[in-house]
């Protein structure tokens, strides 16, 4: 089990400008990343170290993005302005977490500019819905050099994590200790009575550490 990704909602001004004023930020440029047709949905992603990326998400006025609890959380979260949507965990083996949760996975796919299919499983959506400090959870299947992070600049890293939750609510829906995911990555839980999720990230640059 470790973090994968961090998804970041676009806002009113849509997925390339709030890619180009986060990436500018950064000092960095995020790439088209695709459309995935079973959640009505597209991303441009930043490729980080450590296996892991930052995705900006946008819904599609596609019948999907009404279905797909996916895509309804990104809808929700753009509704709202836009910004911290949720984290991502991999894990080896989904059964695993689909025995846990008594429930099955679903497929994810995304089609690459360039045509490249990706494809995984994930499930927990619906807990990142009720309950935004919560991850979810993807299994990939396709090769590893295929990953989202591949060909990342190494020189761009998540930092830390600021999340307002629980860290013992999140452990229990991990089914083991919040620090097995996020055993690279600080993580600062803030106001665990307050409303839950991500609040910022921190991510190193070569120009110094920057606060989303």
């Amino acid at each position: 089990m470790r973090l994968d990704h961090l998804s970041f909602a676009a806002g009113p001004d849509g997925l390339a400008a709030t890619a180009q004023r986060i990436g500018g930020l950064l000092g960095t440029d995020f790439v088209d990343g695709g459309v995935h047709p079973r959640f009505g949905t597209r991303n441009m992603i930043l490729p980080m170290s450590d296996d892991t990326y930052l995705e900006i998400v946008e819904v599609l006025d596609h019948p999907a993005s009404d279905k797909a609890p996916f895509g309804q959380a990104v809808r929700a979260r753009s509704a709202l302005g836009g910004g911290w949507l949720g984290w991502v965990v991999a894990v080896d083996d989904i059964s695993v977490v689909e025995r846990r949760l008594g429930r099955e996975s679903v497929k994810g796919n995304r089609h690459r500019p360039d045509r490249t299919e990706l494809l995984w499983r994930q499930i927990g959506v619906h807990g990142l819905i009720s309950d935004p400090q919560l991850p979810f959870f993807v299994q990939w299947e396709s090769p590893a050099d295929l990953h989202p992070s591949a060909g990342a600049d190494e020189r761009w890293s998540l930092a830390c994590l600021e999340i307002a939750g629980d860290p013992r609510r999140v452990s229990e829906w991990l089914g083991e200790t919040v620090e097995a995911p996020l055993e690279d990555v600080k993580v600062d839980w803030v106001a665990p009575h307050g409303t839950p999720g991500i609040i910022a990230a921190q991510v190193q640059t070569p120009q110094g550490l920057v606060r989303i």
